[in-house]
C-alpha cells in the first residue's frame, strides 16, 4: 500500500466489459518530508479505479496487484491498482504532516 494525491481523472471511451462504470483516477504517489512535516510527490503517476469517491486533491490509500482484485468492486475486472481510502490524517515520527482540509 501507498499513500498518493488525487491528481485527475482519467476517461476512456473504449474499454473492456469489465472496465464499464468505473471510474478512473491519477494519483501521485507521496513521501513523507520529515524536516519541513509534510508530504512530497514523486512526479510519477499511476492510473487507479476509484472505490470510493474521491476527489481531485484527496490524499488516498492505495493498493496494487493482486490485492487490488480483492475489493467487493474490483473482484472480476482486470484491476491493478485500487483506491482503499480517503486519508483523514498522517503523523510521521510523532508529528502531523498532513491532516485533511488543513491549509
Amino acid at each position: 500500500m501507498f499513500i498518493a494525491r488525487v491528481r485527475g481523472n482519467l476517461v476512456t471511451t473504449q474499454k473492456v466489459e469489465t472496465m464499464t462504470g468505473r471510474k478512473l483516477l491519477l494519483v501521485e504517489p507521496l513521501r513523507v518530508d520529515e524536516k519541513r512535516k509534510k508530504m512530497l510527490g514523486t512526479e510519477r503517476c499511476f492510473v487507479a479505479v476509484d472505490s470510493l469517491g474521491a476527489g481531485t486533491e484527496d490524499l488516498v490509500l492505495v493498493t496494487q496487484g493482486s490485492s487490488a482484485r480483492m475489493t467487493p468492486q474490483t473482484a472480476q475486472a482486470p484491476v491493478d491498482c485500487v483506491v482503499i481510502g480517503i486519508v483523514d490524517t498522517v503523523f510521521a515520527d510523532a508529528q502531523e504532516v498532513y491532516r485533511k482540509g488543513a491549509g
